[in-house]
């Protein structure tokens, strides 16, 4: 297929491209990125050479652009990864995450839903427009509650949450009212290598090696269902192909963790590959520090829909995951230096 990836040069999105491009499916594809913070292009810089990848730098939010890109490339298929994704900076400065998340999805599906029109009956039949979210539209678990699934009510609980959840309900909207072949899935908490070092597993990660200390928010105990992403990739794809129109499809990687737990399990990794030259464990570099508002307490998702109708399932464990993700950053140590000093200053790693 001729797909448009937005965001594609973001942490999910670059590793949706390398792992497209490392298959037979795609055909060509134009990759939509504005470069904002969480955008890299060192994510990409190992497909310079690759004919099929063609990177645009622009915004989802230019709908000139859009529509020009959808009609020059023949795009037979939208994935829609675009999007600020920090909750920190959402409660800093949330109206970025409304003109992104929620303007720039509107002007996307208008520009969609144009071409869309005008393609014959055999082409529109094989549109697609595949919209990815998070479970963090679906608010907080209880401890006992079942985990989340495709029928779970919306309950944002962040600025950030929030406008993800506005831009579902437009991306469903433009289904039920114009009739665009749309398909919505909502994931957990993505990790693995390219991920933006303000994040979770990376920023500790980094920290570690850097000596700096390893901050965890309250009591450390807010649960998490941890997804491999080349895990989350692979369910994609099948969704792209196989998923049915209209759906929503939860993805998950049936690894509910304590946040605190994580942090300990990446320690224990470390302290066996990459220990200290004091030979203490990294876990002393613990540190607790105030919870941040509004932190939802647990989020867990149900992959049952997904398994029964595409047969997909994650493949990779949490500690293989995590371990594997260890490695990649020990081994692109200049991947990390590069994005910390252009986005934060080499003096601020360890204060994020």
């Amino acid at each position: 297929m001729r797909i448009l990836i937005t965001g594609g040069a973001g942490f999910i999105g670059s590793n949706l491209v390398h792992h497209l491009l490392s298959g037979t499916q795609a055909e060509r594809i134009v990759n939509l990125d504005a470069l904002s913070y969480a955008g890299n292009p060192d994510n990409l810089s190992d497909l310079a050479s690759e004919p099929r990848h063609i990177f645009v730098h622009g915004s989802i939010a230019d709908e000139a652009l859009v529509t020009s890109l959808l009609g020059e490339h023949h795009i037979q298929a939208v994935l829609h990864l675009a999007a600020e994704t920090h909750v920190d900076r959402s409660i800093d400065t949330p109206e970025p995450f409304a003109t992104t998340n929620v303007i720039g999805t509107l002007r996307l599906l208008q520009a969609c839903r144009r071409h869309w029109a005008s393609l014959d009956a055999a082409e529109k039949n094989r549109f697609r427009f595949l919209h990815v979210s998070t479970d963090e539209v679906f608010g907080s678990l209880a401890p006992d509650a079942p985990p989340f699934d495709e029928a779970t009510p919306y309950q944002p609980r962040s600025p950030y949450a929030a406008s993800k959840a506005a831009a579902d309900h437009f991306v469903r909207a433009y289904g039920n009212t114009y009739g665009l072949p749309v398909v919505l899935t909502n994931c957990s908490n993505n990790y693995g290598p390219r991920q933006f070092p303000e994040k979770l597993v990376p920023l500790m990660i980094l920290n570690a090696l850097e000596g700096q200390p390893l901050p965890v928010y309250g009591d450390g105990q807010q649960r998490r269902d941890w997804l491999y992403v080349e895990n989350h990739c692979r369910a994609l794809e099948l969704v792209l192909q196989r998923g049915r129109v209209g759906e929503t499809y939860a993805i998950g990687g049936e690894a509910e963790t304590a946040n605190l737990d994580l942090v300990r399990l990446l320690c224990e990794i470390l302290d066996r590959i990459s220990p200290r030259r004091d030979g203490k464990s990294y876990q002393e570099q613990i540190a607790h520090v105030a919870d941040r508002p509004g932190h939802d307490r647990r989020y867990a998702m149900s992959i049952r829909k997904i398994k029964s109708e595409l047969g997909w399932e994650p493949s990779e464990k949490l500690a293989s995951g995590l371990e594997k993700t260890v490695r990649w950053y020990l081994d692109h140590r200049a991947w990390c230096q590069a994005i910390t000093e252009k986005k934060y200053g080499r003096e601020r790693l360890g204060q994020l």
